[in-house]
């Protein structure tokens, strides 16, 4: 009697755990699914909190605000520049209404397009070697202490050193040709480059490095998957930094040198020579907006999209 009273109690409780999971699963294996369910539940509902709202006028509303304060910036140089012209507070200084003018006279002869296109060409050219040259030298400053301690202080120097400075040197070496330019433009992008990837590199915490290490992340491996990964925002602003000296020591060359093909320090140089202000007026800005359209439209958005991966910023920033 006792052992039958005893399987009898261990039949109704297995009866009562099948009660209790009517599609045979077992009680541990409910349990394990549903908690998993609880926790997919969790996450989607904070991921729904940290999201933006997404309504109809969100996407209009945050290119206005991203908008206005450039317009706003360009109309109040705009208003300043017209009152000092009205004031009279340069005698040479041009109306804006005259620079437009010198800017569509030069795209209606047919001179301003093939400048911009030359003087850009040579700039991606140029960056595009500095980047191959920077990159990897930055990296290898960062493994081999010796050629650090010995190409470091140079890189730094050359970083500092004004472009027109270089323009004689390469004039010398190599001509007024096409490579004294791209001399120039490698010589102000591969210092900014190396010199901004080391530093990135060593802003890396060692920890993570370890952890990669401990995970059998090492070598080249280590490299591709974490050190090169976490060092990502920075490598973003050492090429920001490459484009920015890079484009300054191309127009400084054009300026100084007789390139056989125009650019737009070329058009500078023309208007220095001829005393026409609102020709080098001109030239100062399509410069400057070559500049803030490659930020706008490259380094910014790819700023944007590396941090948000990480989490440091928001997407629609």
């Amino acid at each position: 009697m006792p052992a039958t009273d005893t399987e009898d109690s261990r039949q109704g409780m297995r009866g009562a755990a099948d009660a209790g999971d009517p599609a045979g699963s077992g009680t541990g294996t409910g349990g394990a699914s549903g908690s998993s369910d609880d926790s997919d539940e969790m996450a989607s509902g904070l991921d729904a909190l940290e999201s933006p709202a997404s309504t109809p006028g969100a996407a209009s509303r945050r290119v206005l605000a991203k908008a206005v304060p450039p317009l706003a910036a360009i109309a109040l140089v705009l208003a300043l520049w017209q009152t000092a012209h009205t004031l009279g507070w340069s005698a040479t200084l041009p109306a804006p209404a005259a620079v437009w003018r010198e800017l569509a006279g030069a795209w209606s002869d047919g001179t301003l397009l093939p400048a911009l296109g030359h003087s850009l060409l040579r700039c991606l050219i140029g960056f595009a070697a500095s980047v191959a040259i920077g990159v990897p030298l930055g990296l290898l400053l960062t493994r081999v202490a010796p050629l650090r301690t010995v190409l470091g202080p140079i890189l730094s120097a050359l970083q500092s050193l004004p472009a027109a400075a270089l323009v004689p040197v390469a004039v010398i070496a190599l001509g007024n040709s096409e490579g004294a330019v791209y001399a120039v433009v490698l010589l102000g992008a591969v210092p900014s480059i190396a010199v901004g990837v080391t530093a990135a590199v060593d802003r890396v915490p060692p920890l993570l490095i370890r952890a990669g290490r401990s995970m059998g992340a090492g070598g080249l491996t280590g490299a591709v998957h974490v050190l090169v990964p976490a060092a990502l925002p920075g490598f973003v602003t050492a090429l920001r930094h490459g484009w920015t000296f890079g484009w300054r020591a191309l127009m400084t060359a054009e300026l100084i040198t007789a390139t056989p093909l125009p650019g737009i320090g070329r058009m500078l140089d023309a208007g220095r020579q001829s005393g026409e202000m609102s020709l080098v007026l001109a030239s100062v800005v399509l410069i400057l907006a070559v500049g803030v359209a490659v930020e706008a439209a490259l380094f910014s958005p790819l700023e944007r999209r590396v941090l948000h991966s990480r989490g440091l910023a928001a997407a629609g920033r």
